[in-house]
């Protein structure tokens, strides 16, 4: 069973308190633009089946009227040359051609109005469809901002990222290891000519700013 009976209804319809109710919003909005598509195509259908029994009765109108003037004709001819009784005939026959076309003429002020309430429903048809791919377009957008949202979420706080964490602290255990072995392999090595020369010219400066010191000291006691 459809969402909508008929046209009225989807006119009438509120899409938000629908949508509101609904367990899977996409999905109902979905199904509201389907079955309005279908009803579109069917009042469009019923319209054009309107207008060719349109296209039809003016046809016979127009033939009728036709005929309407030819009895009259008739008529005026047959009272010329004084047959009021083939006058009187011809005028009925036309009669009846008048009142055919009187009643098709109604008929037709009926389809008439039947399609301009069809013109009426395919343009409240087209404005509720437009509404509704409006908010298939917002609700497509939203749930693709909350997909995104999710995954980014996941991947902060997810297995994934937990895992990833995880092999990083391993790595980084390992890089502490290896500098750890470098430093333990460099204890005890023995010292290059360059860097015993380096030391004694340091520990002469040192001594050189112990004896400054010593003396300073001096000067001052005195």
């Amino acid at each position: 069973m459809g969402i909508f009976s008929r046209t009225r209804d989807i006119v009438a319809a509120n899409f938000a308190d629908l949508l509101d109710k609904a367990e899977d919003p996409a999905k109902m909005i979905r199904m509201i633009i389907l079955e309005m598509e279908e009803t579109l195509v069917e009042v469009r259908a019923t319209a054009a089946r309107t207008i060719a029994d349109q296209k039809e009765m003016r046809r016979h109108i127009g033939k009728l009227q036709s005929l309407e003037a030819n009895w009259e004709e008739k008529a005026e001819l047959a009272l010329s040359k004084d047959r009021e009784d083939l006058a009187k005939a011809a005028l009925v026959e036309r009669q009846k051609a008048t009142d055919l076309i009187e009643r098709m003429q109604a008929e037709l002020a009926i389809l008439d109005d039947a399609l301009k309430a069809s013109e009426g429903d395919i343009a409240k048809l087209q404005s509720k469809l437009r509404d509704a791919r409006s908010r298939q377009s917002a609700i497509a957008t939203r749930m693709e901002t909350a997909h995104q949202s999710i995954r980014v979420r996941e991947a902060y706080s997810g297995e994934r990222a937990q895992d990833a964490f995880s092999r990083f602290e391993v790595l980084e255990k390992r890089a502490d290891l290896a500098e750890g072995r470098a430093e333990a392999l460099a204890m005890g090595a023995t010292k290059t000519l360059d860097e015993e020369i380096d030391e004694l010219k340091s520990s002469e400066k040192v001594d050189a700013a112990l004896e400054a010191l010593k003396a300073k000291a001096a000067g001052k006691a005195k």
